[in-house]
């Protein structure tokens, strides 16, 4: 199956460079990133395999045509006149995603609603039947681009985002983004070496991803469906052979992950969620405050987590809360490499350690920083003396 097509994978700030490097080693031809996206080459089985495999992609989108659109009339005509009865059926149901930079067009929702119309009107005129609208569970799902004049119309095979792994049974308040767990974790440079801690684990989402890591488990193994499924040239048969080739990559991980958390309901989520992935083997959750633990095992150890949000710290405690955590890394953790996440760059202050690594990110809509904090082997010697 030599026909290799362009396709775009859609992934957050700041891990363009890890999606590129995925991509790569997934056996991806011509890549290049941009912002929040990575262009690559490649067929049909792959186009399954980085839907199935990349950890740091939110979706894969496959290019389909491109023109330039002058008003809202000329977007309607064109978008109108594409064979669309060669994508999906009459009977089947469409949802529309756009992004808008232009001067043209600066309602994103409008452009959905304009290319919606023009699909629709193009199937009842040649058919007399016209496809229904169905936000989550689509016969297609279509993406449209406009960037300033040009229009790229593209065809997106995952369907529902690609963060939705599918072991999430169980919700807490402000769960981190799964493509957002597994990209720090990858930044990290842990892969599996050493042992691992989220002290704040909420529902556990940076534990799963860890072991997922670990073990070299594709992320998307759990999923329901991928967009693909629907379309009129899904081979089943090429999926089953990628699937499998993808299982037997799977390895053994010989150190433990280790979750905390104050809430109890949050360890009960984590626990749930961690079974649901197939994980619990590796993954240990105790409801447990970080501020009176210490490290147990004398081997190097990486901390990852992402501290309560504003909302949930009351102003007077983040100062506060912030100090606790450079206590504790310092006289607790000796040999451990500690990152965290936070949105609150202030409060970064009162850390009282002074980070090796800053990386900007985005959590959500939040400019976040991603911070690295080395505690060498002495410094609990040294605390103590």
């Amino acid at each position: 199956m030599g026909n290799n097509f362009k396709m775009i994978a859609k992934t957050l700030y700041g891990l363009e460079d890890l999606l590129a490097t995925e991509l790569r080693q997934l056996g991806a031809s011509a890549v290049e990133t941009g912002t929040r996206n990575v262009s690559f080459e490649g067929d049909l089985g792959f186009m399954y395999k980085a839907n199935l495999c990349c950890r740091t992609a939110i979706r894969i989108l496959k290019p389909v045509h491109f023109f330039n659109v002058f008003n809202e009339d000329d977007l309607y005509k064109k978008i109108y006149d594409l064979p669309w009865e060669n994508y999906m059926d009459a009977n089947g149901s469409l949802a529309i995603d756009a992004t808008v930079f232009s001067k043209e067009f600066t309602h994103s929702q409008y452009v959905a609603l304009k290319s919606k119309d023009a699909i629709v009107d193009r199937f009842r005129d040649k058919t007399g039947e016209r496809p229904d609208v169905d936000l989550d569970h689509p016969t297609l799902r279509i993406n449209i681009h406009i960037d300033r004049n040009i229009c790229t119309v593209s065809l997106d095979s995952s369907g529902q985002s690609l963060h939705k792994r599918g072991y999430k049974v169980s919700s807490t308040v402000a769960p981190i983004n799964e493509v957002l767990a597994a990209g720090l974790i990858m930044l990290s440079g842990w892969n599996g070496q050493s042992d691992l801690l989220d002290p704040m684990c909420g529902g556990g989402t940076i534990l799963t991803e860890a072991a997922m890591i670990a073990c070299n488990i594709p992320p998307n193994l759990n999923r329901e469906e991928f967009g693909f499924e629907t379309w009129p040239d899904f081979d089943e048969d090429l999926f089953e052979v990628i699937e499998d080739a993808a299982l037997k990559k799977i390895r053994d991980f010989h150190f433990k992950i280790y979750g905390f958390d104050t809430d109890p309901m949050a360890v009960k989520s984590a626990k749930e969620n961690v079974k649901s992935a197939n994980l619990s083997e590796f993954i240990e959750i105790s409801n447990q405050d970080f501020f009176e633990s210490k490290k147990e095992a004398e081997r190097p150890m990486y901390l990852i987590f992402n501290p309560p949000y504003d909302e949930r710290i009351s102003v007077d405690d983040i100062s506060e809360f912030y100090s606790k955590i450079g206590n504790t890394l310092k006289h607790g953790y000796p040999a451990t490499q500690a990152w965290m996440i936070t949105s609150n760059l202030e409060a970064l202050k009162f850390v009282g350690l002074r980070p090796s690594k800053k990386i900007k990110i985005y959590n959500g809509k939040l400019e976040a920083r991603f911070v690295k904090y080395e505690m060498y082997a002495g410094s609990r010697k040294a605390s103590k003396q």
